[in-house]
């Protein structure tokens, strides 16, 4: 399918739009986050649908907080959303708001609201707001409040904003229709006491607008065109109607607000609340763990922007909610790295491998490919010695059926060198192996030698144990276990005790030359990234994914 010319629904709604002259063919969007926590996966695919779109109609895109909630707020977290766009590949330029630019500008608008009748003060609790509203089958009341004076809703409107009553005490209503077939538009609350410090503003408020009355003046203020949001925000769309239809806009031009469906990864947390109690409750080591599915987590895990772009781009635009399996993700990873990764050898669970027959004080180089995939990026030498690293797994004493790899009295390739043979098993005092004692086809050596040639039927990676650098290797899984419902409260019981396994490897040489943030190839294992946690005397990496490809399996077998 060719991706780059076909149109979504939204696309759509867009081109019509520029065809009848709606905004004089502009094209405006935003992505405006709350800073209340770090953002996820599903995030990313509203950055880059909002700013995708910005580009592909030469419009412009704004990154816009909706920081409306002091209480919940940090600047930890706007400079994090702003590191996360900027990873994925999108700049916002001078294009950088919140909603607290416009605090004195929703206050007027209250204020309007209030002279014209539209709006009162409330002095419910929460709890009997939400029990005057009604439900689907009955309709609200009206709250005994509704009825005071224009005169009377303005004096305490200000005492309000004064803070002469606590959090809670009064809040400021729409005034619509209690029997609205829709309960947003049962008389739903504008403003809201919070006596919290905000990390722009200070103490300089004490009353702050809902996200429902806040979004659509911040889309209208910053004359947005198509307010792309996801699908839980259908509902609301009669209220967004509404307050922008309140604004005065100087060139009687609304936003309008288009749903699409928000993405859902099968066992995969999708919700800033359940991520910032897995932090809290230190299940994980922070927001950047790279178990976790925020942008910072799959960034430290080894995910590449360009990788996280073709998905969001490969499961496209939907208008109905659907589950995406995470093999698709790994597919996408796995894609973007095989041509760019260097293949090198590492082993993760190490046992010693004592060639007798090679000379002590020989050391040997081998050349390998770094990546026979790709021929351009060449050839890298390696070295080869008498004491060599082999996985224990790669070894087992009494083979199975359909075992093909080193045993007592068999044979393997070791890559790019000989073919050796298990002659000695060495364990210790409690019965572990320690050492493999083995001969070496001195013949053998691929590429060259009498017996290069000589096939046998199973071939390991190795590392030379003399020059071998330290790794410690973290092999991460799904951070729950795939049983049971996503949404579940006690989603906590599901936790994967496994979603973590830490080894202490070997690599070859080479790899002591590279950087935090530099992903390979490791032969057999999967892909990896150098994590930031490494130090001058051990190298600490990331798996980012295995080598099963099971997505790709999947597909042709469909």
């Amino acid at each position: 399918m060719d991706r780059e010319n076909t149109k979504n629904f939204i696309e759509a709604v867009i081109d019509k739009d520029n065809e009848t002259g709606k905004y004089g063919k502009r094209v405006h969007t935003r992505f405006p986050p709350e800073p209340n926590g770090y953002l996820h996966l599903g995030h990313a695919k509203s950055i880059c649908l909002n700013f995708g779109i910005g580009k592909k109609y030469n419009g412009l895109t704004n990154l816009r907080f909706d920081d409306t909630n002091p209480s919940k707020e940090d600047v930890e977290y706007v400079e994090s959303i702003k590191r996360d766009v900027a990873w994925l590949g999108f700049s916002w330029e001078d294009r950088l708001y919140f909603a607290s630019d416009y605090f004195d500008l929703f206050y007027n608008q209250a204020v309007k609201l209030i002279k014209k009748g539209k709006a009162y003060v409330d002095d419910l609790t929460g709890d009997e707001i939400r029990s005057y509203r009604g439900n689907f089958n009955e309709p609200g009341k009206d709250s005994p409040y509704r009825s005071r004076s224009v005169e009377e809703n303005l004096r305490l409107f200000e005492e309000m904003k004064a803070g002469k009553y606590g959090d809670g005490e009064k809040v400021l209503r729409a005034k619509i229709d209690m029997a609205s077939p829709n309960i947003n538009m049962r008389d739903p609350v504008l403003y809201r006491i919070i006596h919290a410090s905000h990390h722009r503003t200070g103490d300089r408020w004490c009353i702050y607008p809902v996200y429902d009355f806040a979004h659509p003046l911040e889309d209208a203020i910053e004359r947005i065109t198509h307010s792309i949001c996801t699908l839980e925000f259908e509902d609301h769309r009669p209220l967004y109607n509404w307050v922008v239809d309140e604004w005065d806009d100087p060139e009687g031009q609304t936003p309008q607000q288009i749903e699409f469906a928000r993405l859902n990864v099968a066992n995969m947390v999708m919700s800033k609340r359940k991520l910032r109690l897995l932090v809290e409750k230190g299940v994980v080591s922070g927001w950047d763990d790279p178990r976790m599915p925020t942008i910072a987590g799959i960034r430290r895990r080894g995910y590449t922007p360009e990788a996280v772009r073709d998905f969001c781009d490969r499961i496209g635009v939907a208008k109905a909610d659907s589950t995406v399996d995470p093999a698709f993700l790994e597919y996408c990873i796995r894609e973007d790295l095989k041509l760019k990764a260097p293949r090198y050898m590492a082993v993760l669970d190490p046992i010693k491998v004592v060639l007798t027959n090679y000379p002590a004080d020989r050391t040997e180089v081998i050349r390998a490919d770094n990546n026979r995939e790709n021929e351009a990026m060449g050839m890298r030498d390696m070295t080869f010695s008498n004491e060599i690293y082999i996985e224990r797994g790669d070894f087992m004493e009494e083979p199975v059926k359909k075992f093909f790899r080193l045993a007592p009295g068999r044979e393997v390739r070791l890559k790019y060198a000989y073919i050796i043979t298990c002659d000695e098993v060495v364990k210790d005092a409690a019965g572990r192996i320690t050492e493999l004692r083995c001969s070496c086809d001195l013949e053998s050596k691929s590429g060259s030698g009498a017996n290069a040639t000589r096939k046998v039927k199973g071939t390991l990676h190795w590392v030379n144990a003399k020059d071998a650098v330290d790794l410690e290797c973290r092999l991460y899984d799904s951070l729950l276990r795939p049983e049971g419902d996503d949404d579940n409260a006690d989603f906590l019981s599901r936790l994967n005790p496994d979603s973590l396994v830490v080894t202490q490897g070997k690599g070859e040489a080479g790899l002591a030359g590279f950087k935090a943030g530099d992903r390979f190839q490791f032969l057999r294992q999967g892909y990896f990234v150098i994590d930031k946690d490494t130090t001058a005397k051990k190298l600490v990496v990331n798996r980012i994914v295995g080598l099963r490809d099971t997505w790709a399996k999947v597909q042709k077998k469909g």
